[in-house]
Protein backbone atom coordinates (compact mmCIF):
# COMPACT_ATOMS: atom_id res chain seq x y z
CA UNK A 1 0.00 0.00 0.00
CA UNK A 2 1.43 3.20 -0.90
CA UNK A 3 1.64 6.15 1.82
CA UNK A 4 -1.39 8.21 2.65
CA UNK A 5 -2.85 11.65 2.24
CA UNK A 6 -2.58 13.07 5.93
CA UNK A 7 -5.67 15.10 6.32
CA UNK A 8 -4.70 17.69 9.53
CA UNK A 9 -7.09 18.84 11.39
CA UNK A 10 -4.78 21.53 13.55
CA UNK A 11 -7.34 22.38 16.32
CA UNK A 12 -8.55 19.95 19.60
CA UNK A 13 -12.01 19.26 17.82
CA UNK A 14 -11.64 15.34 17.55
CA UNK A 15 -15.26 15.50 15.98
CA UNK A 16 -15.01 17.57 13.54
CA UNK A 17 -12.18 15.48 11.99
CA UNK A 18 -14.87 12.65 12.04
CA UNK A 19 -16.51 15.09 9.84
CA UNK A 20 -13.58 15.57 7.69
CA UNK A 21 -13.25 12.10 7.47
CA UNK A 22 -16.93 11.08 6.37
CA UNK A 23 -16.70 13.36 3.47
CA UNK A 24 -13.35 12.83 2.31
CA UNK A 25 -13.93 8.79 1.89
CA UNK A 26 -17.15 9.62 0.72
CA UNK A 27 -14.77 11.09 -2.32
CA UNK A 28 -12.03 8.96 -2.09
CA UNK A 29 -12.21 6.30 -5.23
CA UNK A 30 -10.71 2.67 -5.35
CA UNK A 31 -7.55 3.96 -7.31
CA UNK A 32 -6.86 7.17 -4.90
CA UNK A 33 -3.88 6.92 -2.56
CA UNK A 34 -4.70 5.88 0.38
CA UNK A 35 -6.33 8.78 3.55
CA UNK A 36 -5.05 9.34 7.15
CA UNK A 37 -6.45 11.64 9.24
CA UNK A 38 -4.83 13.69 12.80
CA UNK A 39 -6.37 15.56 15.38
CA UNK A 40 -3.09 18.01 16.15
CA UNK A 41 -4.66 19.92 19.34
CA UNK A 42 -2.70 22.78 18.71
CA UNK A 43 -6.04 24.82 20.33
CA UNK A 44 -8.64 23.54 22.59
CA UNK A 45 -11.31 24.74 20.68
CA UNK A 46 -11.80 25.73 16.75
CA UNK A 47 -9.09 28.30 15.19
CA UNK A 48 -10.72 31.85 15.53
CA UNK A 49 -8.25 34.58 16.29
CA UNK A 50 -5.21 34.92 14.90
CA UNK A 51 -3.11 33.86 17.56
CA UNK A 52 -4.83 30.50 17.27
CA UNK A 53 -3.91 30.33 13.73
CA UNK A 54 -0.28 30.77 14.65
CA UNK A 55 -0.15 28.40 17.02
CA UNK A 56 -1.57 26.11 14.65
CA UNK A 57 0.89 27.13 11.77
CA UNK A 58 3.75 25.78 14.21
CA UNK A 59 2.37 22.51 15.08
CA UNK A 60 1.28 21.68 10.99
CA UNK A 61 5.03 22.63 9.87
CA UNK A 62 6.29 20.32 12.78
CA UNK A 63 3.98 17.62 12.15
CA UNK A 64 4.93 18.06 8.52
CA UNK A 65 8.76 17.99 9.12
CA UNK A 66 8.60 14.76 11.36
CA UNK A 67 6.13 12.83 8.90
CA UNK A 68 6.81 14.12 5.59
CA UNK A 69 8.67 10.94 4.16
CA UNK A 70 5.76 8.29 5.15
CA UNK A 71 3.22 10.54 3.57
CA UNK A 72 2.15 11.18 0.15
CA UNK A 73 0.91 14.60 0.60
CA UNK A 74 -0.77 16.79 3.35
CA UNK A 75 -4.13 18.95 3.29
CA UNK A 76 -3.86 21.39 5.89
CA UNK A 77 -7.69 21.02 7.01
CA UNK A 78 -8.59 24.35 8.30
CA UNK A 79 -9.83 27.26 5.94
CA UNK A 80 -7.06 29.92 7.01
CA UNK A 81 -4.90 27.23 6.39
CA UNK A 82 -1.96 27.36 9.46
CA UNK A 83 1.11 26.58 8.07
CA UNK A 84 0.96 26.03 4.73
CA UNK A 85 3.77 28.38 3.65
CA UNK A 86 6.11 26.81 6.61
CA UNK A 87 5.47 23.34 5.87
CA UNK A 88 6.08 23.97 2.35
CA UNK A 89 9.75 24.58 3.29
CA UNK A 90 10.38 21.63 4.98
CA UNK A 91 8.76 18.96 2.17
CA UNK A 92 8.53 18.62 -1.87
CA UNK A 93 5.33 16.74 -1.09
CA UNK A 94 1.63 18.68 -2.09
CA UNK A 95 0.25 20.78 0.74
CA UNK A 96 -2.76 21.74 0.25
CA UNK A 97 -4.80 24.09 2.39
CA UNK A 98 -8.40 23.76 1.77
CA UNK A 99 -8.95 27.72 1.95
CA UNK A 100 -6.97 28.32 -0.65
CA UNK A 101 -8.62 25.15 -2.52
CA UNK A 102 -11.67 26.64 -1.76
CA UNK A 103 -11.31 30.00 -2.97
CA UNK A 104 -10.18 28.98 -6.25
CA UNK A 105 -12.70 26.52 -7.14
CA UNK A 106 -15.34 29.74 -5.97
CA UNK A 107 -13.77 31.26 -8.96
CA UNK A 108 -13.66 28.95 -11.52
CA UNK A 109 -18.23 28.51 -10.55
CA UNK A 110 -18.62 32.18 -10.51
CA UNK A 111 -17.25 35.77 -10.03
CA UNK A 112 -18.75 36.92 -6.75
CA UNK A 113 -17.42 34.97 -3.56
CA UNK A 114 -19.74 35.36 -0.36
CA UNK A 115 -18.01 33.85 2.40
CA UNK A 116 -19.67 32.54 5.57
CA UNK A 117 -17.54 32.47 8.33
CA UNK A 118 -18.20 30.42 11.60
CA UNK A 119 -17.34 33.25 13.91
CA UNK A 120 -16.77 37.30 13.30
CA UNK A 121 -13.47 37.03 15.36
CA UNK A 122 -11.70 35.08 12.84
CA UNK A 123 -12.88 37.69 9.73
CA UNK A 124 -9.80 39.96 9.92
CA UNK A 125 -8.04 37.34 9.34
CA UNK A 126 -9.36 35.78 6.65
CA UNK A 127 -9.80 39.37 4.71
CA UNK A 128 -6.07 39.79 5.30
CA UNK A 129 -5.54 36.58 3.35
CA UNK A 130 -8.07 37.44 0.98
CA UNK A 131 -6.24 40.82 0.17
CA UNK A 132 -2.46 39.46 0.66
CA UNK A 133 -3.45 36.63 -2.27
CA UNK A 134 -4.95 39.36 -4.61
CA UNK A 135 -8.37 38.11 -4.25
CA UNK A 136 -10.30 40.90 -1.95
CA UNK A 137 -11.85 42.57 -4.80
CA UNK A 138 -14.17 39.56 -5.81
CA UNK A 139 -14.94 38.74 -2.75
CA UNK A 140 -18.24 40.41 -2.91
CA UNK A 141 -19.06 39.62 1.62
CA UNK A 142 -18.14 37.75 4.50
CA UNK A 143 -21.03 37.43 7.13
CA UNK A 144 -20.72 35.02 10.79
CA UNK A 145 -22.91 33.00 12.05
CA UNK A 146 -21.24 32.89 15.31
CA UNK A 147 -21.25 29.19 16.63
CA UNK A 148 -18.45 27.05 17.65
CA UNK A 149 -16.25 25.63 15.06
CA UNK A 150 -17.60 22.23 16.20
CA UNK A 151 -21.17 23.66 16.12
CA UNK A 152 -21.14 24.94 12.52
CA UNK A 153 -21.89 21.37 11.08
CA UNK A 154 -24.83 20.84 13.00
CA UNK A 155 -28.02 20.65 11.29
CA UNK A 156 -30.05 21.60 14.36
CA UNK A 157 -28.01 24.32 15.66
CA UNK A 158 -26.49 25.40 12.27
CA UNK A 159 -28.37 25.33 9.30
CA UNK A 160 -31.26 27.68 9.78
CA UNK A 161 -28.42 29.94 10.23
CA UNK A 162 -26.65 29.24 7.17
CA UNK A 163 -29.14 29.39 4.51
CA UNK A 164 -30.01 32.80 5.98
CA UNK A 165 -26.73 34.07 5.95
CA UNK A 166 -25.90 32.83 2.30
CA UNK A 167 -29.30 34.60 0.93
CA UNK A 168 -27.69 38.12 2.66
CA UNK A 169 -24.95 37.07 0.50
CA UNK A 170 -26.53 36.30 -2.71
CA UNK A 171 -28.88 39.21 -2.24
CA UNK A 172 -27.42 41.74 -0.55
CA UNK A 173 -23.72 41.69 -1.24
CA UNK A 174 -24.12 40.27 -4.73
CA UNK A 175 -22.52 36.80 -4.47
CA UNK A 176 -23.09 34.09 -7.09
CA UNK A 177 -21.08 31.62 -5.38
CA UNK A 178 -20.77 30.73 -1.37
CA UNK A 179 -17.93 29.60 0.16
CA UNK A 180 -17.99 27.54 3.79
CA UNK A 181 -15.51 29.57 5.53
CA UNK A 182 -15.16 26.72 8.27
CA UNK A 183 -14.02 22.94 8.11
CA UNK A 184 -16.80 22.06 10.68
CA UNK A 185 -19.60 23.14 8.21
CA UNK A 186 -18.85 20.33 5.81
CA UNK A 187 -21.60 18.53 6.68
CA UNK A 188 -24.36 20.57 5.23
CA UNK A 189 -22.99 21.52 1.74
CA UNK A 190 -25.26 19.89 0.14
CA UNK A 191 -28.38 21.55 2.49
CA UNK A 192 -27.10 25.04 1.95
CA UNK A 193 -27.02 24.35 -1.95
CA UNK A 194 -30.04 22.77 -2.18
CA UNK A 195 -31.68 25.47 -0.28
CA UNK A 196 -29.66 28.51 -2.02
CA UNK A 197 -30.05 27.62 -5.92
CA UNK A 198 -26.35 28.59 -6.19
CA UNK A 199 -23.00 26.94 -6.10
CA UNK A 200 -22.07 26.18 -2.53
CA UNK A 201 -17.98 25.06 -2.30
CA UNK A 202 -16.93 22.92 0.89
CA UNK A 203 -13.39 23.72 1.03
CA UNK A 204 -12.68 20.15 2.20
CA UNK A 205 -14.27 18.34 -0.38
CA UNK A 206 -12.89 20.88 -2.67
CA UNK A 207 -9.18 20.29 -1.12
CA UNK A 208 -9.54 16.52 -0.89
CA UNK A 209 -10.33 16.35 -4.93
CA UNK A 210 -7.27 18.06 -5.82
CA UNK A 211 -5.20 16.05 -3.51
CA UNK A 212 -6.36 12.84 -4.74
CA UNK A 213 -6.14 14.39 -8.11
CA UNK A 214 -2.32 15.54 -7.44
CA UNK A 215 -1.35 11.91 -6.32
CA UNK A 216 -2.62 10.34 -9.18
CA UNK A 217 -0.95 12.84 -11.67
CA UNK A 218 2.24 11.97 -9.99
CA UNK A 219 1.37 8.51 -9.90
CA UNK A 220 0.95 7.99 -5.95
CA UNK A 221 -2.50 5.67 -5.35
Amino acid sequence: MSDPIVFLNPNGLADVTREIEETVRALRAEQDAPAAFETLHAVPGGIETQRDADRAAVAVADYVARHEASAAGFVIACYSDPGLHAAREVTNKPIIGIGAAAMSMALARGSRIGVIAASTRGMPRHWRAYHAARIGDVVAGERAVNLGVDQSGSRDLALDRLIATGRSLSSEDGADVIVLGCAGMTPLRADLEAALGVPVIDPCSTAASLAFAVCRERGIA
